[in-house]
């Protein structure tokens, strides 16, 4: 059985994944409703653990806020059988190698920047980006099996992925709009602060 986390929780490590972001963000990593979420950053705003940037209505953690998300993280693994997360994130790692030589060629071709006009081109890119998802599906749904908050990034790559085949292009290396990238990063990160690990020491960028 998947692991649950307390929902106040799963907002906190959703900021804390983020960095800063909008309620309707937040709410879309967390899966939680925006209401919830607003509840949420209110209440951990008035214990100093949240601000917002009224200009670009954007929420970040302040510095009582992540040392407390590390604490609550700590609370959140405990007991938990982080060595069995192992054999399942050395298979995901692999993927991230394919996943950013793709992002690399969508982005660029021939050292310059793709303009995009070679509609050929950019089909066989997605074509390849359509055969890392499905290798990827099994992958990120085997982390949901571990801890409930991992289990809405496989839907969520493959909602992103079919707006690409849809011809919304841009949700595929876009930021900050749930491209199938900053969804995949999130998902990167969120296993990077669950297992405690050094992506420095690792190099897994």
């Amino acid at each position: 059985m998947a692991r649950a986390s307390d929902p106040l929780f799963r907002t906190h490590h959703a900021l804390r994944i983020k960095g800063f972001a909008t309620v309707d963000t937040v709410a879309e990593v967390s899966g939680h409703d925006t209401p919830t979420v607003d509840d949420h950053l209110r209440d951990l705003q008035a214990r100093g653990l949240t601000q917002f940037r009224e200009a670009r209505a954007l929420w970040q953690l302040t510095a009582d806020g992540k040392a407390a998300h590390a604490e609550a993280l700590a609370a959140d693994v405990a007991g938990a059988d982080l060595v069995a997360l192992h054999p399942t994130y050395t298979v995901f790692l692999g993927i991230n190698d394919d996943f950013k030589l793709l992002c690399t060629d969508w982005q660029l071709r021939d050292g310059a920047p793709n303009d995009h006009t070679d509609t050929g081109y950019d089909a066989t890119i997605i074509e390849r980006f359509v055969a890392l998802d499905a290798a990827a599906q099994p992958v990120a749904g085997t982390l949901g099996d571990h801890f409930d908050r991992l289990a809405g990034y496989a839907p969520r790559l493959a909602g992103s992925l079919r707006k690409v085949v849809d011809g919304e292009t841009k949700m595929l290396t876009g930021v900050m709009c749930g491209s199938y990238h900053d969804v995949w990063m999130e998902l990167h990160e969120d296993l990077i602060l669950t297992q405690g690990i050094d992506r420095a020491k690792e190099g897994s960028f």
